[in-house]
């Protein structure tokens, strides 16, 4: 059992919660709590910690996958330094990250439909991680992302996306221009939600392969990039309310072509 804080696996573990540089170092990231380690893929988890006082909880819980992976025994003060939660549940775990392409992700547009949220800049880890667990409950193929858009491995992002994030597929972008460009050559329509839209999202056909774009949560889109979309959509609002969080909004335009698909 490891009962110090200096330890070495305890502190490479520490340094994945605090550090993007030492995750994608690693190619690792921390997975905390009973739901997210239950549906973290067996194959990616590559060590697990446990609480002292959790021990018989988690392999009551979770005992047929716990056998199949190495564990170690942390003590219960050792654990607390060790976790990124004010309540921790005992259970924490290093996870190889995903990788993906957009070539791969395109396979399928021969065969379905396909749907993309596409975020540039999103800089709250909270709000990146709803639009991910959104992204899963309305059947988005792909989340896009500009390169300076908070990490999908900071913790509270991991947190938020409630396992979204070992189901839908995403990756990081240098050139959001180039990759639009790449859908569109691909018959997929490029909305751009954008305050000075003259039309509001309600205009216009999902049905076909589609692509949204969100911008900034604090400047929206940068102008270049609203401008290659095909198209400007707005969201409608009453009041003197100036613009929707990132994550609602994102909400509201793909569960508009979640309906209009159900609905056909």
């Amino acid at each position: 059992m490891i009962t110090s804080v200096h330890n070495k696996c305890i502190k490479e573990t520490v340094a994945l919660l605090a550090k993007k540089k030492e995750r994608d170092r690693r190619g690792l990231f921390v997975v905390e709590g009973g739901k997210m380690f239950g549906e973290a893929p067996t194959e990616q988890i590559t060590r697990v910690y446990l609480a002292q006082s959790a021990e018989k909880e988690m392999y009551a819980q979770y005992g047929d996958k716990l056998s199949g992976l190495s564990c170690e025994m942390v003590a219960d003060e050792v654990f607390a330094r060790m976790s990124d939660t004010v309540t921790p549940q005992g259970i924490l775990c290093l996870v190889r990250q995903q990788h993906y392409n957009i070539e791969e992700i395109l396979q399928n547009h021969n065969e379905k439909q396909m749907l993309f949220i596409i975020l540039e800049e999103i800089q709250d880890p909270g709000n990146l991680g709803t639009i991910f667990r959104t992204a899963e409950a309305a059947g988005v193929d792909c989340v896009i992302m500009s390169s300076r858009t908070a990490d999908i491995y900071n913790p509270k992002t991991i947190r938020s996306t409630m396992g979204a994030v070992y189901r839908v597929p995403f990756l990081y972008v240098e050139n959001l221009s180039s990759i639009i460009k790449m859908l569109q050559e691909q018959g997929i329509s490029v909305y751009a939600a954008h305050l000075g839209a003259q039309n509001f999202y309600d205009a216009y056909d999902y049905q076909k392969s589609t692509a949204f774009l969100i911008g900034n949560e604090a400047n929206g889109l940068r102008e270049e990039t609203a401008d290659c979309a095909d198209a400007l959509v707005g969201i409608p609002m009453e009041g003197k309310v100036e613009s929707l969080n990132a994550a609602v909004a994102s909400s509201i335009l793909l569960y508009e072509a979640y309906r209009q698909r159900r609905n056909g």
